[in-house]
């Protein structure tokens, strides 16, 4: 086998391999079997644990369109597991970047299931199941302040709605009646409620964070912390799993369909890290 020819193979080559082997699957989506985290597993157990007639789910969220393929499959599933379990749900945006895109999610799955209702009783409702409250910063300002007042702190919803005249943030007046805080981060937004809110509130917090960032957040799961914690396009990609199981909402799922484009690329550059060393060391041993 010629090894020099690999050593010195044109990096174009292999910028077009993976160009292939990553389009190729989203082209021809495929759903591929995997196993659950514990961390995903422990977020879903406590999102299915909420007490839909006292509390509800709000999902607090910081990413942008820069971590888009991420998060937003994050912010879709969960939609989908609490509207599945009827549970009320409230949205808040951490930065003003990324509130179209949690419009954009909300009005998405309202559609899937309001597609299927046959009444007002299995429709989702705006103001009753779910009540987008926008963006108010700085971060640590809501943060802080949904402890005392969700209405005090967001006045008005996301589209100029006054907060005091909907049925579901008429009854949810602070941390009191919040299941769990689920904040999904393109940085460390989780932790600034398990600083500052968890310690003063004592509400639950879980996550959902690009990969990269997973492994600062994995020992706040260890001291329980974070009840549960979506990491990278994988853990969004289990969820879905975990969701469809339950629930067979018959769904398109997004991150399942991307993992197979992510292990195929990551299969790829084993591959050539391996005929790259190999090839190193041949043509090494070739010139002494």
């Amino acid at each position: 086998m010629n090894w020099e020819r690999f050593a010195g193979l044109d990096r174009r080559w292999i910028f077009l391999l993976m160009g292939i082997v990553i389009v190729v699957p989203i082209l021809m989506p495929m759903n591929i079997t995997m196993g659950t985290m514990r961390v995903t597993q422990d977020l879903y157990n406590a999102v299915d644990a909420i007490d839909r007639t006292k509390q509800c789910l709000l999902i607090s969220s910081d990413y942008s369109p820069q971590t888009e393929p991420e998060n937003h499959p994050m912010m879709i599933t969960l939609l989908r597991h609490a509207f599945a379990r009827r549970i009320p749900v409230l949205i808040n945006a951490l930065y003003v970047e990324g509130a179209p895109l949690l419009d954009q999610a909300l009005k998405q799955v309202s559609a899937e299931f309001n597609a299927r209702a046959t009444s007002s009783a299995d429709s989702i409702v705006y103001g009753r199941d779910v009540v987008y409250l926008g963006c108010q910063p700085p971060p640590i300002v809501p943060i802080l302040s949904m402890g005392q007042s969700i209405r005090g702190i967001y006045p008005v919803d996301y589209y100029g709605t006054s907060t005091d005249s909907l049925p579901l943030t008429q009854w949810t007046q602070n941390y009191d009646q919040v299941g769990i805080v689920v904040a999904l981060s393109s940085g460390s937004s989780p932790l600034w409620y398990v600083m500052y809110a968890q310690p003063k509130f004592g509400v639950k917090v879980g996550g959902g964070c690009t990969a990269v960032s997973a492994p600062d957040l994995y020992p706040y799961c260890q001291t329980g912390q974070l009840s549960g914690l979506m990491a990278g396009m994988k853990g969004a990609a289990e969820y879905e799993t975990l969701v469809e199981k339950n629930f067979d909402l018959g769904t398109r799922r997004k991150a399942t369909e991307a993992m197979a484009s992510q292990s195929a690329a990551h299969v790829l550059m084993m591959v050539l890290i391996i005929i790259g060393n190999i090839a190193f060391f041949v043509t090494r041993g070739r010139k002494s």
